[in-house]
C-alpha cells in the first residue's frame, strides 16, 4: 500500500528520545557544561551517514565539514569560521527537505542540529523550549506524557522541528487549534551582522521586542535563510497558569480510518466524482467553529501503478457524534463513484497514533514535489489533467496528488499575524512523484512539471493567489518557481509562496542577514 507517508522517510524509533521534562533555572543555564562540537570532514568513518540524511537522493551533500553541534555558542562558532574562509554554511534539522535546500555542492559547511533535541519547560519564559534538532514524534512524546499538552504540528513523526516550524507547519490538529506558528512564543537564532560577525538573538512575539519582526519573519518565513534558528519556545497566545495549560491538549483517543478505491473500477468518470465530492465537502466544512474542526483528512491520489486511492482520516474519539460525523463524511465523498470502498477503522490514543512511524521508501527514494493552497474545488477540467497523468501508461514512478485537510481554525487570523499568508485556504495541495532509477530522473521530473502545467495551466503553471487558488508553500519548496520557462505566470516565486508578506520579510532580510550568509535556492536575497 502507498501513502504519502510511505513515501516520507523511514521509520524511527521515538520512545525515550527527549532530554527530560524540567528546565534548569534561567540562571543557571549559562553554567551548563556541554559537549564540544564534533567536526567531521571527509575520509571519517562517519562522514557518508552524515551526508545522506537528505530524504531525496537525486541531492547529494559534499561539504568540507560537518559540525555536530550543541548549543547556539557552538553554531556561532560555525558561522564565524564559513565567513573568515569564505564558505558557503547551511543548516540541517531533521533531514526531509524535499529540494536541494540543503542537499548541495555549493554548500562547504553543514552545521547540523541532530544532537539538539531537547524538550523542558522553561519557567523563565514561561514557555516549552524545543531544540531545533528535535523530530515531531520526539515533541509530541515529551510535552504529551511531562503535561499533557502538545503542538499541531505535522503527520511525520521523523520531521525536524527546524525546517517545520519555520515554514509554517500543518497537521492533524491543525483545523482545530491552527498552525504550529500559531503558538510560537520565541525563537533562539544565530545570524551575522552587517559586520560578517555571529551573534545569537533571542526575539519573541511580544509588542515591545525589538526583534519581534525576526520572529514573525519564522512563523513562515521558511529556515535557512535568515539565520540558523537553535530553539523554539512554544505557548499559546492568551495562555495562563501552570504548564499544562499553556498548550492545546489533544483528545484522549483518536479515531483512524483508511478507505480505498481499487484503481481497477475507477472510471475517468468515477474518479472525478470522488474528487469533486471530497474538494466541495472541505468548501463546505472548513468554515471557524465547524463541527468537522475535530477531523483531519487527505485525499491520496495514487498514480494507478500504485493500484489504489485512499483517503486518511483522523479525528477526535471521544465525542458522542463522532461515529456520525465519520459515517457521514465518508458518504459525501462516495456519494455516486458507485465503488464500495474498503473501510479500515481503528482506534487508540492520541500518542499511539500520533507517533505511528511512516513505511521505508522501498527504494523510491529520488523525488520532484510541489505544493500549495485551494480556496475552492479544482474544476473537472483540473480533475482530468490529474486523472490523465495518474493513468499515464509510460509512467514508471509513483505519482501523488495529495489534497489534505485545511481551515477552520487557521482561518481565524489575518494574513499578515503570521509570515505564511494563506488564512482563508480550505485544502492543501501536494503534488509528488517518487521514483527509484536515477537515469529516469529526466523523465520523472517531467512528469510531475507536465501534471502541474495542466492543472494549473490558466495561471502559467503554478496555484497563482485568485479566487480559486491561493499560491505556493515554502515548505513544499519547487526550484521551478524561480525559472521562467517554468513559471509562465508572470508572479514572481516569492509572491506566490508569501503573497502580501513579502516585502516585510524583505525587510527582515535586510536587517538580520544584510550580507545574505545564509542563502539557498528559495530565500530572499538583501535588497
Amino acid at each position: 500500500m502507498f501513502s504519502r507517508r510511505n513515501f516520507l522517510g523511514s521509520a524511527i524509533a521515538v520512545a525515550g528520545a527527549t532530554a527530560g521534562f524540567t528546565a534548569l533555572p534561567a540562571a543557571a543555564q549559562t553554567t551548563v557544561k556541554v559537549a564540544p562540537e564534533v567536526i567531521v570532514r571527509p575520509g571519517d568513518a562517519r562522514y557518508a551517514e552524515l551526508t545522506h540524511r537528505g530524504w531525496n537522493s537525486r541531492f547529494a551533500a559534499t561539504p568540507d565539514e560537518i559540525w555536530l553541534v550543541h548549543s547556539a555558542a557552538q553554531v556561532e562558532k560555525a558561522v564565524n569560521q564559513a565567513i573568515a574562509n569564505r564558505r558557503r554554511i547551511t543548516v540541517r534539522s531533521g533531514g526531509h527537505c524535499f529540494e536541494n535546500l540543503v542537499d548541495n555542492p555549493e554548500f562547504r559547511l553543514l552545521v547540523d542540529l541532530s544532537e539538539m533535541k531537547g524538550v523542558t519547560f522553561d519557567p523563565a519564559m514561561n514557555a516549552f523550549a524545543v531544540q531545533a534538532g528535535t523530530r515531531l514524534g520526539e515533541v509530541y512524546k515529551a510535552l504529551y506524557e511531562g503535561w499533557g499538552v502538545t503542538v499541531p504540528g505535522g503527520v511525520c513523526p521523523e520531521v525536524g522541528v527546524g525546517g517545520h516550524v519555520s515554514g509554517g507547519g500543518y497537521g492533524p490538529l491543525s483545523r482545530r487549534f491552527g498552525l504550529v506558528v500559531d503558538h510560537l512564543y520565541a525563537i533562539e537564532i544565530v545570524v551575522a551582522d552587517s559586520r560578517g560577525r555571529a551573534r545569537t538573538i533571542v526575539a519573541t512575539r511580544e509588542a515591545n521586542d525589538p526583534h519581534r519582526e525576526l520572529w514573525w519573519a519564522h512563523t513562515g518565513g521558511g529556515g535557512g535563510g535568515f539565520g540558523i534558528v537553535t530553539r523554539f519556545w512554544f505557548r499559546s497566545p492568551g495562555a495562563t497558569g501552570g504548564p499544562s495549560s499553556l498548550l492545546p491538549k489533544p483528545p484522549a483517543r483518536m479515531r483512524e480510518t483508511y478507505v480505498t478505491w481499487p484503481w481497477a473500477q475507477l472510471t475517468e468518470a468515477a474518479f472525478t466524482r470522488l474528487v469533486m465530492n471530497h474538494n466541495a465537502w472541505h468548501a463546505a466544512n472548513s468554515a471557524p467553529g465547524s463541527p468537522y474542526q475535530v477531523l483531519h483528512s487527505s485525499l491520496q491520489l495514487h498514480s494507478s501503478l500504485a493500484q489504489t486511492v485512499q483517503l486518511e482520516i483522523r479525528m477526535d474519539a471521544t465525542l458522542p457524534n463522532t461515529a456520525q460525523l465519520h459515517d457521514d463524511y465518508i458518504s459525501a465523498v462516495n456519494a455516486g463513484v458507485g465503488v464500495q470502498p474498503t473501510i479500515d477503522v481503528k482506534e487508540g490514543t492520541w500518542l499511539e497514533i500520533a507517533l505511528e512511524p511512516t513505511a521505508d521508501s522501498a527504494g523510491y527514494s529520488r523525488q520532484k514535489s510541489m505544493g500549495g493552497h485551494l480556496r475552492k474545488p479544482l474544476t473537472a477540467t483540473q480533475i482530468g489533467a490529474i486523472y490523465r497523468s495518474l493513468t499515464d501508461p509510460t509512467h514508471n514512478g509513483v505519482g501523488l496528488v495529495y489534497l489534505a485537510a485545511y481551515g477552520c481554525q487557521i482561518n481565524t487570523l489575518p494574513s499578515s499575524a503570521r509570515a505564511i499568508a494563506q488564512r482563508d485556504s480550505v485544502i492543501k495541495l501536494w503534488y509528488s512523484n517518487n521514483w527509484a532509477v536515477p537515469a529516469d530522473d529526466a523523465v520523472e521530473v517531467e512528469w510531475l512539471r507536465t501534471l502541474r502545467k495542466n492543472v494549473h495551466g490558466a495561471t502559467g503553471g503554478f496555484p497563482v493567489p485568485n479566487d480559486q487558488q491561493d499560491g505556493g508553500y515554502i515548505n513544499y519548496p519547487d526550484v521551478d518557481m524561480r525559472d521562467p520557462a517554468q513559471n509562465t505566470s508572470g508572479v514572481p516565486w516569492y509572491s506566490l509562496i508569501w503573497k502580501d508578506n513579502y516585502p516585510r520579510l524583505q525587510r527582515v532580510k535586510n536587517t538580520y542577514d544584510p550580507k545574505n550568509v545564509f542563502r539557498h535556492s528559495l530565500s530572499l536575497t538583501p535588497s
